[in-house]
């Protein structure tokens, strides 16, 4: 990618997910390259760890966040430099070597390194990509490939991965840390500009709530509660939603068949319809549906509240619900007491009054709220745009696709730019379609 070349030799091999490797790099399966360990700890005191998708996390159990387990006593013992996965769900499990000392579900699979020609952060790289881009998936067994997908012992024991010798694995590793750090520091500086306008917009609200034009008004009078029920049919495919927590929006969850929704009320969701979590109200998950949203169906756990336009804007109320005076009071409603579990109340939030400041002063929160959307939607694309970038760097540099043995980590590292990036996604192209169409040399 970018000024980096293939190797000058390659051989093939069985695998399809790396056809051809590097004449010098040899194939292992995972059985001799690691070691299964399992070492159930059985007394209290631990850090209990959990596996996510953004890699090993110390869970919170004083708080009662999360998921918690009734019973720690058969959890099995993670030392940090220990690899632990996610076995049980080839769809959203993970992997990860473990910075902590601390316990982890039984159902879990703990290994270390036995292979002593091997560079741990290589192997992590390339066994997140089989997560990530699931090449793990079709070694998976279960009842539903839309439930459980596990990955069996046998299965990851005898999976076939490249290696080459352990000097240029450390090259690779090194290689992968500098760009991906810089992919990152990108990533989060855009995030960072997303987040400067939300604040303008927060801040905004909090002023023009304490204008002189506003009216304390009950919800009830100013909002109707949504009941847009859809007619199931089993043989038709529907799109539900959930939402993010913190007021980041709105998600798509798969196409379901209305035989395999379950036994939920849905409701259709339109353009302007303010909707709310019933179960993570408390932490602010709220969202002002778009057009993208439209005709997609939410679960009676989500109570939708459509405005009366002559009085109040969709994006005021939303932007309300953001600000701490709105946040009060969708916590404030939500009622319970056992860890997360912490229900809405709709038929008291509706009895809530709430700050209301003329439509003009509104408009200007409408105003705002479009351009936000409109740098989130620019956003957004730049970032998948480097996302699918690095998930194929990483494949293309652990699978010998291009040759990183004489590339030198800068010891200054520059801010990427998007210029940069670009040019070098473009050049992956380019490289990609000429690899494809030479031959291979023996």
């Amino acid at each position: 990618m970018g000024s980096l070349k293939k190797y000058s030799f390659y051989k093939t091999t069985e695998e399809s997910w790396f056809q051809e490797i590097p004449k010098h790099w040899s194939v292992y399966r995972i059985k001799h390259v690691f070691g299964i360990i399992k070492r159930i700890v059985g007394e209290l005191g631990h850090d209990v760890l959990s596996i996510t998708q953004k890699g090993i996390k110390v869970k919170d159990t004083i708080s009662g966040a999360g998921q918690l387990s009734m019973d720690y006593s058969k959890y099995q013992q993670v030392d940090i430099g220990d690899f632990a996965m996610n076995h049980m769900d080839l769809l959203t499990g993970y992997v990860d070597i473990s910075k902590y000392d601390g316990v982890v579900s039984p159902d879990y699979r703990v290994f270390k390194l036995t292979h002593t020609e091997s560079d741990s952060q290589y192997l992590l790289y390339m066994l997140q990509l089989c997560y990530t881009n699931r090449i793990f998936f079709k070694h998976g067994k279960g009842v539903s490939m839309l439930g459980r997908w596990r990955l069996p012992a046998e299965n990851f024991k005898n999976f076939l991965i490249p290696i080459p010798p352990k000097d240029e694995q450390t090259k690779i590793a090194d290689f992968l840390d500098y760009k991906l750090a810089k992919i990152d520091r990108f990533i989060l500086k855009k995030k960072q500009l997303l987040g400067l306008y939300v604040q303008r917009r927060k801040s905004l609200t909090r002023k023009i709530i304490n204008s002189d034009s506003v009216k304390l008004l009950r919800l009830s009078t100013i909002t109707n509660p949504i009941d847009r029920q859809i007619d199931r049919l089993d043989d038709e495919f529907y799109t539900p939603v959930g939402l993010y927590n913190r007021s980041r929006g709105i998600f798509h969850k798969d196409e379901t068949l209305g035989e395999d929704l379950g036994d939920s009320s849905f409701y259709y969701i339109k353009e302007g319809d303010v909707i709310i979590s019933g179960q993570f109200a408390w932490e602010g998950a709220v969202a002002l549906v778009s057009s993208n949203d439209e005709n997609c169906v939410a679960s009676h756990r989500y109570p939708i509240l459509n405005c009366n336009l002559e009085i109040v804007k969709p994006e005021f109320l939303f932007s309300f619900f953001t600000i701490p005076e709105g946040h009060f009071l969708l916590d404030i409603n939500s009622r319970g007491s056992a860890g997360r579990n912490r229900p809405l109340n709709p038929r008291y939030l509706l009895k809530e009054k709430i700050p209301v400041p003329s439509t003009d002063l509104q408009e200007e929160i409408v105003e705002m709220y479009k351009s936000e959307m409109q740098l989130k939607s620019i956003i957004d694309k730049e970032i998948a745009i480097v996302k699918e970038y690095k998930t194929a760097l990483i494949a293309e540099v652990v699978t010998g696709k291009i040759d990183v043995r004489d590339f030198e980590v800068p010891e200054t590292q520059n801010e990427e730019t998007y210029e940069e990036l670009e040019e070098e996604l473009s050049l992956a192209a380019e490289e990609e379609a000429e690899y494809q169409n030479e031959e291979i040399e023996e």
